[in-house]
């Protein structure tokens, strides 16, 4: 009985964008696509969608890793150009926000899959791996809140009463939001608060949570009508 021949792996799906403003995020992926066996020509890396479609219109990119706040706008406006120009490229969203808004409008515009920045790398690293062999990875969370939103559709029920958990905002909190009225965006709250922008991107999706809101303007709205905000 002859021996079976060893298989051969499959070849990586390259070039790689990777779409991310955050420097240590950018460095946290590097590692993540190192471990996948992608070397450091295959990648390449912008920090806001200027560069990014630079990037675009001088080659074809078989993957691709997106960030959805970007300093010069919404990574879904990629994302939709990037589909529009190849309708069987991997598309991942490695992203902080989490909102309904937000998850849907990049679903709509093309995006493969959807996972939240605070993850693991063997999250992470899972989800590449399953755009790289055709799947559609959505974070548990994400998956759970969508599931509930459609439950709630079918079978509407009085809305449960707010604990206080829930409805009130920590001081840490609080402090964030201020920034956010003051008009700093999340790079500038980080370097004052002295956190990281994942940081603050994390109390955000909290923030507007507890208040009900998908945006800065209605967080502040909302927390200046409850008197939580002060100035």
């Amino acid at each position: 009985m002859s021996a079976i021949p060893p298989t051969t792996p499959a070849p990586l799906p390259t070039p790689v964008l990777v779409v991310e403003d955050d420097a240590l995020i950018q460095q946290r992926l590097r590692q993540i696509l190192a471990s996948l066996g992608y070397q450091a020509d295959m990648l390449h890396f912008a920090s806001a969608l200027g560069p990014a479609r630079q990037l675009a219109a001088q080659q074809s990119f078989a993957l691709a890793l997106v960030d959805l706040g970007l300093p010069d706008g919404n990574g879904t406006e990629l994302i939709g150009e990037l589909r529009s120009s190849d309708p069987v490229m991997g598309i991942l969203v490695i992203s902080a926000w989490s909102t309904k808004e937000a998850i849907l409008n990049a679903l709509r515009a093309g995006a493969t899959g959807y996972v939240l920045k605070e993850r693991d790398d063997l999250e992470v690293t899972l989800s590449i791996r399953s755009v790289l062999r055709g799947g559609a990875p959505i974070d548990p969370f994400i998956a759970r809140r969508v599931i509930t939103e459609f439950q709630q559709q079918q079978a509407p029920t009085e809305p449960p009463a707010a604990t206080d958990s829930d409805a009130v905002l920590s001081a840490r909190e609080i402090d964030v939001l201020n920034q956010v009225a003051s008009g700093l965006t999340h790079r500038e709250i980080a370097e004052r608060m002295f956190i990281s922008r994942h940081t603050v991107e994390a109390h955000v999706r909290n923030i507007y949570r507890k208040l009900a809101v998908s945006s800065r303007m209605r967080a502040v709205s909302e927390a200046r009508a409850r008197g939580l905000l002060t100035r």
